[in-house]
């Protein structure tokens, strides 16, 4: 199997797909690259081609796929994952580099995230669920610490408020579960309290059962200067970085990553994909802000050429589908 040329259809359109498709073109293993829909960064290449379909195109997909023998799918966006594009291509046999959509639900929904994290001990903040406004709000009213406000659902990475006061706290309550601004998204909320600290994000593949971190990144997520303004996907990112030390690396993968992979294998949706997880490096050790399913944006586009040029990211997507990572 290991000297089989791949044939890769990776899905979305954004720079994260550029540095994913141009690093799979470095392996010897690669036959050719299919990105849909792609960009112009994907056009520059021999080994890959861009091919007309959306990333929520399932059955055009598939077909695509089908026809032109893929070994292996990978998704980029969150959308797709969370909607269910794994179960659609194990249905035609072909492996996707990605979670199940129950295992997607750790990004999917914050509030099942947050509730999986207090079952299985895992550091995070103290937080409580809402889907009744009221009570959501006469939670605010009743604490007396700064809070996070977090819009259970997907809200391409904008559904996070840091209000400064409670004041700010109820307006952006509000904003989320009357106002509707983030739509659906915003029919649940997760309010926590809210951590001070260094950020970092760690981007890690799985098999299910081995997890291997690749160097820690740092992004900036306010969308103004001198960090103020909402929260985005992130305006800028770098890596390495020099508060992602060896022992700090090791500390996250035994309190978190770890503890991670193997309370969803016993919860019964075992996790094979990269899982990228916030923490915060906070005076009392990293906690998780939030788990993602997929390759981060723009955290893959500095992490991936980080690795040497005898990485081959084709032989490791696919020692993950076909768990073997520890091998």
């Amino acid at each position: 199997m290991a000297s089989d040329k791949l044939n890769i259809l990776l899905v979305g359109s954004g720079g994260r797909e550029h540095a994913i498709a141009w690093k799979l073109a470095q392996s010897e293993r690669i036959q050719h690259i299919f990105v849909a829909p792609g960009n112009g960064g994907t056009e520059n290449d021999t080994k890959i081609t861009n091919v007309k379909i959306g990333v929520s195109e399932f059955d055009k997909l598939k077909d695509f796929a089908v026809e032109n023998k893929i070994d292996l799918v990978i998704p980029g966006p969150e959308q797709p994952i969370v909607e269910g594009i794994q179960a659609v291509f194990k249905k035609v046999g072909i492996p996707c580099f990605g979670p199940s959509p129950k295992a997607a639900q750790m990004e999917g929904s914050k509030a099942f995230s947050k509730d999986f994290m207090k079952k299985h001990n895992i550091p995070t903040a103290a937080y409580e669920n809402f889907t009744d406004y009221e009570k959501a709000k006469k939670y605010i009213e009743s604490v007396d610490h700064k809070v996070v406000l977090k819009a259970s659902g997907l809200a391409a990475g904008k559904g996070v408020l840091m209000p400064e006061n409670k004041e700010e706290a109820l307006e952006g309550l509000k904003a989320i579960m009357v106002n509707k601004e983030f739509g659906d998204a915003g029919s649940e909320v997760v309010i926590e309290e809210c951590l001070e600290g260094q950020e970092l994000s760690f981007l890690a593949f799985s098999d299910g059962y081995t997890i291997v971190p690749l160097p820690p990144a740092q992004d900036h997520k306010r969308a103004l200067d001198g960090d103020k303004g909402p929260n985005t996907g992130g305006m800028g990112c770098y890596a390495p970085t020099p508060i992602g030390t060896p022992a700090l690396i090791e500390e996250v993968k035994r309190t978190i990553l770890q503890p991670t992979i193997d309370g969803m294998r016993r919860d019964g949706f075992p996790f094979v994909g990269m899982l990228f997880t916030g923490i915060m490096l906070t005076a009392s050790g990293p906690k998780v802000l939030e788990y993602n399913v997929r390759f981060g944006d723009p955290e893959t586009e500095v992490v991936l050429p980080l690795l040497s040029d005898d990485t081959d990211l084709a032989e490791i997507m696919m020692s993950c589908v076909e768990g073997r990572l520890d091998a």
